[in-house]
């Protein structure tokens, strides 16, 4: 945990209840290990994206749908989303065909880094939830994508309180993970077309505006 448990279930219990189907995915993700955004994560992106009114909106990582149908549920943008395991790829269809009436969801089926340099930009806000070691490989076109002015939003970037651990603290299928997520630290609060500042909330984030 990053913040105290205690105050992390003290802050969830203020959160509105979701609409029913949603609630339902949350459990059915709980259930089979299926990694989908946390509550403080899903509130504060709510917020985020009705302060913004983003028209356009790319996600990397789809997994079952639960985040992308999430921000359907939260403004009225076009979305598309990306995800390339092939055994989450029919549940996340029949997610957006039985909750996505208006077809504002799109899914790209493959590996990001092949499909993000064939879609065509502008995309207001950016949401990163995909493989966390190449969080930085997807960064060059996640830049040329996003509008300026745009949000890149990127989640689990604080690994459970383990990226402030040395390197040979972390085990050690884990230790290319763990440098390759603090270059990408380094790289969005150093990099000159990036307003960015990183953020304890669920399992760590980073909001980076394009200057």
């Amino acid at each position: 945990m990053i913040v105290n448990e205690r105050m992390t279930t003290f802050v969830d219990s203020f959160n509105p209840e979701k609409p029913d189907y949603l609630e339902a995915l949350e459990r059915e993700a709980l259930e089979t290990n299926v990694p989908i955004i946390r509550p403080q994560m899903q509130s504060f992106m709510k917020t985020l994206l009705t302060m913004s009114r983003p028209k356009r909106i790319l996600e990397v990582g789809c997994a079952i749908g639960f985040s992308a149908l999430w921000m359907r549920e939260c403004c009225e943008a076009e979305i598309t989303t990306i995800e390339k395991y092939e055994k989450r790829i029919p549940i996340a269809k029949a997610n957006f065909e039985k909750y996505d009436p208006d077809h504002r969801i799109t899914l790209l089926e493959g590996d990001a880094l092949e499909i993000l340099p064939t879609l065509e930009g502008p995309y207001d806000l950016i949401f990163m939830d995909a493989a966390k070691g190449q969080y930085l490989n997807f960064l060059p076109e996640i830049l040329r994508l996003l509008a300026p002015g745009g949000i890149l939003l990127s989640d689990n970037v604080l690994q459970d309180g383990d990226i402030i651990e040395s390197r040979f603290a972390i085990t050690r299928r884990d230790r290319t993970i763990h440098s390759r997520m603090r270059e990408y630290l380094y790289t969005l609060t150093h990099h000159e077309d990036l307003q960015t500042s990183i953020l304890t909330v669920a399992d760590g984030a980073t909001i980076s505006i394009k200057r």
